[in-house]
């Protein structure tokens, strides 16, 4: 018999969700770490709050990248207090050697986020083993327990952090959409369409908003070949140039494009139906 579906929205503080493969590796989320340090929306959520609550839900067999998260996040809010959520037991007991309290902590918990009322929430390759309506399931589930105000950043990269996308979530649903990557490791930005989250993974065919997405990052990503001389960074940056100059809705600029990066407003990825 095949294995029933988590309810993900249920109104009991029980722990929700499936454990995750676990993998992780060191800096493997730098590049979302880094987008959050540069991102106004974010800082602002959790600098407006006295007593600050961000979450790490999922890290995996190993804390790392929550304690990365806390020191590179920790720089820019004052009083941040940093929980690291795993729904396997034996992965929370290897990490509380490594807690801090109050500042870090490791707790069990799933999308209940076990009864906190976070500010910001990262969850990153947690629900790629979920179907696409369980997915969206766990959005709302996640937003429903945020703070007012608070942000949830869901996302998926490749084991090293060198291909990356995520979405970033207000209360009123999906607001932005992020790529990035190392120029240097990719052949087109279609490498990237691989890590798309749950969301928008399946939706990478024609007449999907972010099919012509990705169409018009080769092309753009073809028409810079000129610029590679200059180095992959440098193609990139031109690259999301010429995406602007197609009409598309680029939020930020070109301080981030140099990061290998570009993020969209939501409306131009969401799917169609």
């Amino acid at each position: 018999m095949a294995k029933r579906a988590p309810r993900l929205a249920a109104g009991r503080a029980r722990t929700l969700g499936l454990p995750t493969r676990g993998t992780t590796n060191p800096n493997r989320l730098r590049r979302v770490d880094r987008w959050m340090t540069g991102t106004p929306a974010v800082l602002r959520a959790l600098r407006a709050p006295a007593d600050p609550l961000l979450i790490d839900l999922g890290y995996g067999s190993s804390p790392v990248t929550t304690l990365e998260m806390a020191r590179r996040l920790g720089t820019e809010v004052d009083d941040l207090r940093v929980l690291g959520l795993e729904i396997d037991q034996e992965r929370v007991a290897a990490a509380q050697p490594m807690a801090e309290p109050p500042t870090l902590e490791f707790a069990r918990g799933g999308f209940e986020l076990a009864g906190r009322r976070p500010n910001v929430v990262r969850a990153f390759n947690v629900l790629r083993q979920y179907s696409e309506s369980d997915a969206a399931a766990a959005w709302q589930t996640l937003l429903d327990r945020l703070a007012p105000g608070g942000l949830l950043i869901e996302g998926t990269c490749d084991e090293i952090g060198r291909r990356c996308c995520w979405v970033l979530l207000t209360e009123a649903g999906p607001s932005t959409f992020t790529l990035a990557c190392r120029p240097a490791d990719i052949e087109t930005p279609a490498d990237l369409a691989e890590r798309l989250p749950k969301s928008l993974i399946h939706r990478n065919v024609p007449g999907e908003r972010v099919h012509a997405l990705f169409v018009d990052l080769d092309a753009c990503w073809a028409n810079a070949a000129p610029i590679s001389p200059f180095g992959p960074r440098a193609r990139w940056v031109e690259t999301v140039r010429l995406l602007v100059e197609r009409g598309w809705p680029v939020l930020d600029n070109r301080r981030r494009w140099r990061l290998g990066e570009v993020t969209l407003d939501w409306s131009c990825v969401a799917p169609a139906s």
